[in-house]
């Protein structure tokens, strides 16, 4: 059967002396059609990345800004929202996470609305979601908050990343959405690994653990891990505030991408959405990381769509039509006496990465389509 053609919408960013870049996203959501769902009392999750502390590359609060003011000017009730981070780092709780969001501008003054971390305090409050048609996951662990709104928006920066390629709209929703649990499902085909020096003996992972997995010595004060009952869960990695509890990221390329689909599958179906693709300061690497390279690539624009897959193929499209910028880490790769040339700006920058199986997999389930049409909006 032929896929479908979807609508991309696109604007550059060139802005005369009496425009603003803000002014033109609000008038690329206009022309995509993002006015036409009906935002008129509805609870409206605007799904977007912090930052990680010390990294300077993810979007400004300007352009959730412009976002919000679009839903609240038709009846709307937006929210800014994120999940915890499985990892050690600023956003692991919800505490640091807002604390994080905060010092990297992102407040109720500034974004214009609530910041509600989509998975609680502790990163444990999700809700189990099908995956209509998933083969890898049946039920995604999705941020109760993100799934509790009415209608769902992802503001994305469109950058590199050191395992999945890139990080554009499907990594925004399925990694993104996904509680501190849904986080290790994707990433990780282990079990639990106790950290013993990094254990206080506080029991509270062991409130989280259904499997009798857990076990607390009386003798060390320290949790130890019936590994034959561990399934692999994650439920305890929230319930640790000293990251004693830990999953090897041991997912394969090919098993991640798919995993992040269906999870981005699992957040939109069944509501009005809409989403949204700077491209822009594309770093090499995820802003996760506690800093950023050069941009690797030339800032393109502003695209969107009601497709997150078509928008990710255009995004990957007009990226690859470009010239690496100088004195960057892709730049300095092609230069190495040994370089391999992959033909692929993402894949040249980190060779162990792959986003196709990503690509391919959000079609073959129905998240969207790869074929597209490119719509200018002036």
């Amino acid at each position: 059967m032929e896929n479908k053609t979807s609508a991309v919408y696109y604007t550059d960013f060139r802005c005369g002396l009496d425009e603003s870049r803000v002014q033109k996203l609000a008038r690329l959501m206009e022309g995509a059609g993002m006015g036409d769902i009906d935002f008129n009392g509805k609870f409206v999750a605007i799904k977007m990345h912090f930052g990680e502390l010390g990294n300077l590359s993810y979007l400004r609060p300007n352009y959730a800004r412009a976002v919000v003011e679009f839903v609240k000017a038709r009846g709307g009730k937006p929210f800014l929202t994120d999940c915890n981070t499985m990892y050690p780092g600023s956003r692991k709780n919800a505490l640091e996470h807002l604390y994080c969001a905060w010092e990297n501008g992102f407040t109720p003054m500034t974004a214009g609305c609530p910041i509600l971390i989509g998975d609680g305090l502790k990163g444990t409050d999700d809700i189990d979601v099908p995956v209509v048609g998933g083969e890898y996951v049946k039920e995604a662990k999705i941020g109760r908050a993100v799934m509790d709104a009415d209608i769902f928006i992802s503001l994305s920066h469109f950058k590199g990343h050191e395992q999945a390629g890139f990080g554009g709209a499907i990594k925004n929703i399925g990694m993104g959405c996904g509680s501190r649990a849904g986080k290790k499902e994707q990433h990780s085909n282990g079990k639990a690994i106790i950290k013993e020096r990094k254990c206080k003996g506080c029991k509270q992972c062991l409130k989280q653990c259904a499997n009798d997995a857990l076990h607390f010595n009386e003798e060390t004060k320290k949790m130890e891990l019936n590994i034959d009952n561990c399934v692999g869960c994650g439920r305890c990695i929230g319930a640790c505030n000293f990251d004693a509890i830990q999953f090897a990221q041991d997912a394969a390329a090919k098993e991640l991408n798919c995993r992040m689909a269906e999870y981005a599958k699992a957040v939109v179906d069944g509501r009005p959405h809409f989403h949204i693709s700077l491209v822009m300061d594309i770093s090499p690497y995820c802003d996760c990381h506690a800093g950023n390279d050069v941009a690797i690539l030339p800032d393109l624009g502003m695209f969107a769509s009601f497709d997150p897959l078509a928008l990710d193929q255009a995004c990957v499209d007009a990226c690859l039509k470009q010239e690496p910028l100088p004195n960057s880490v892709l730049a300095d790769n092609m230069k190495e006496e040994h370089f391999h040339d992959h033909h692929d700006h993402f894949v040249n920058t980190t060779p162990e990465s792959e986003y196709k199986t990503c690509l391919e997999h959000a079609e073959k389930i129905g998240l969207g389509s790869r074929t597209y049409e490119l719509k200018y909006v002036k």
